[in-house]
């Protein structure tokens, strides 16, 4: 079997947990007999691990409007047609003051013939849905060229390039939703996003969401019938020597850590105020907030009004070997997601034996037992769970002695024989 695959990002160039994903998929897919995987990314580094997959840079893909009529073709593919101002994980403020300066600005079209290659910033810049459509260009230019059995096309930035290879091939797609408009935005969705979004789950012949939180929201908000939709959790890369990832700590103090993008979607406002609350019974604890996003400034801001600042630490993005660092640190980790569709971050901190406490608006809290879980909104619960796990030692030691082997087992083996028995469905 050979798949054909787009994706926006893959390690060690990552934004967050699409990229990650994408990576364990694959090398889980190798492992269960999936073993020729062409991968697309609209730009490679070069550096990318490719002993699982065949890497695909589509800007150096050469595009001659002699191989297809593209006129015809991006007839069938209108909904490209957007403005520019999005980023894909802003908040609805920063969308709103984007718009307003680029309402000037002409909107941005596919070509309708080419010459030669496009150029992808491999980012998530002012151009996006330009490079979106450009990316849908050169899917359809591969899906002629290659030969494949099916096409699986990773969120909402690559559904376009998914839809042109099956318009090109007649094969059949599975797209699979990280993440959707609903989370990213808090509920206030961009109507570009989500027509791409939908296009892609109506064009798809099967949907894959990373949880059942994801599923009910691709049922109920899109509109697709249910039996189209399954669920595939996430698991997480083994953590092979977790001596080498330790680092040694030169203060007294415990560590709570927020590690993700610090964006309406992950609560961090909801971390500073449990943290504040739980200042007030105890001095001997610091806090770090890893991680960049729109939101960033505003938390430093609220930080300083509530004088906690000596006690709160902002560390910036981390990727790599930097973010087991952090947790070998780290005597808790907090993810207090808004709307979570997975959540991988929990189970590389449970894998350094940290206590995790996670959202009960999180994906992954539907697979883990030996987590606290507390609903984002409520900072004295969450600041309660911090406390009790600090103050006495028996929480911590019972997290340790059982999450981690419950994290061990949740390998990506297991994920890829859902997604391959998927793609034999199908395919058949």
């Amino acid at each position: 079997m050979r798949v054909l695959m787009f994706g926006w990002e893959f390690p060690p160039h990552i934004s967050g947990g699409l990229g990650t994903a994408c990576y364990g998929l694959t090398k889980g897919l190798h492992s269960v007999g999936v073993n020729d995987i062409i991968f697309v990314v609209p730009k490679a580094y070069g550096d990318e691990d490719s002993s699982k997959v065949n890497i695909i840079d589509a800007g150096e893909v050469v595009i001659s409007d002699r191989i297809i009529d593209y006129r015809t073709f991006f007839q069938q593919m209108r909904f490209i047609e957007v403005g520019t101002a999005l980023r894909p994980y802003s908040s609805p403020e920063e969308y709103e003051k984007l718009s307003l300066e680029d309402q000037e600005r002409s909107k941005y079209l596919i070509q309708s013939s080419f010459s030669g290659k496009l150029s992808f910033s491999g980012g998530y810049g002012e151009n996006l849905f330009q490079e979106i459509a450009n990316y849908a260009a050169v899917a359809s230019i591969i899906a002629y060229q290659q030969k494949f059995d099916v096409i699986h096309a990773h969120d909402w930035l690559a559904y376009p390039a998914g839809i042109a290879a099956k318009l090109i091939s007649g094969k059949p797609l599975v797209v699979h939703v990280h993440a959707t408009d609903f989370d990213r935005s808090g509920g206030s969705v961009n109507p570009g996003v989500y027509e791409i979004e939908k296009a892609g789950m109506e064009a798809a012949d099967k949907v894959i969401a990373v949880s059942n939180l994801t599923r009910n929201i691709i049922i109920e908000k899109y509109g697709i019938h249910p039996d189209k939709v399954v669920t595939v959790h996430n698991a997480v890369e083994p953590l092979t020597n977790l001596e080498l990832h330790k680092s040694e700590r030169t203060i007294n103090d415990k560590i709570v850590t927020f590690l993700g993008r610090v964006t309406l979607q992950k609560g961090p406002e909801y971390f500073i105020e449990a943290a504040h609350l739980v200042l007030q019974k105890m001095r001997n604890v610091r806090f770090v907030m890893a991680g960049s996003g729109d939101m960033l400034n505003r938390m430093i801001w609220r930080v300083a009004a509530l004088k906690i600042g000596s006690r709160f630490h902002f560390t910036g993005f981390l990727k790599g070997d930097d973010v087991h660092h952090m947790f070998s640190l780290s005597d808790v980790y907090v993810m207090p997601s808004i709307s979570e569709p997975f959540g991988i971050s929990p189970l590389e901190a449970m894998q350094s034996n940290v206590p995790v406490i996670i959202s009960r608006q999180s994906g992954v809290s539907e697979i883990l037992q030996h987590a606290i879980k507390v609903d984002f909104w409520d900072t004295h619960a969450m600041a309660d769970a911090i406390y009790g796990i600090l103050k006495y030692e028996g929480l911590p030691r019972m997290f340790k002695l059982h999450a981690k082997d419950e994290v061990d087992n949740l390998k990506w083996e297991h994920a890829a024989e859902k997604v391959k028995d998927i793609y034999h469905s199908i395919i058949n």
